[in-house]
């Protein structure tokens, strides 16, 4: 069973930055972030495959996310540079061992979630 566990949120004026980490069990898996704000479904942001070596984003985030993992200490971040109000939303990790791709219901294992909120 894949346990993950989000920290690093926060409140954060716009144009700042936040680093979110994704600790748990079982890290040999693709990973991602997805994030959902009220009212609306939960969306893709950021995918990293089990090897580290290749990556992909939702347009809206590039250029301003990365996303990178390290398997030695089970853990994978999400540097968020240049944040938006817009980016405001509760952010998920998520993990599969053989999806990698941008749809939610693609991802077995979720964690509970920390909250970002980008003041202007």
């Amino acid at each position: 069973q894949v346990q993950l566990v989000e920290s690093g949120g926060g409140l954060v004026q716009a144009g700042g930055s936040l680093r979110l980490s994704c600790a748990g069990s079982g890290l040999t898996y693709s990973m991602a972030w997805f994030r959902q704000a009220p009212g609306k479904e939960r969306e893709f942001v950021a995918a990293i495959r089990r090897s580290g070596d290749s990556t992909s984003y939702t347009d809206s985030v590039k250029g301003r996310f990365t996303i990178s993992r390290d398997n030695a200490k089970n853990t994978v971040y999400l540097q968020m540079n240049s944040l938006k109000t817009e980016d405001t939303a509760v952010y998920y990790c998520a993990a599969d061992k053989t999806y990698y791709g941008m749809r939610p219901r693609g991802y077995d294992y979720w964690g509970q979630g920390t909250q970002v909120t980008v003041s202007s």
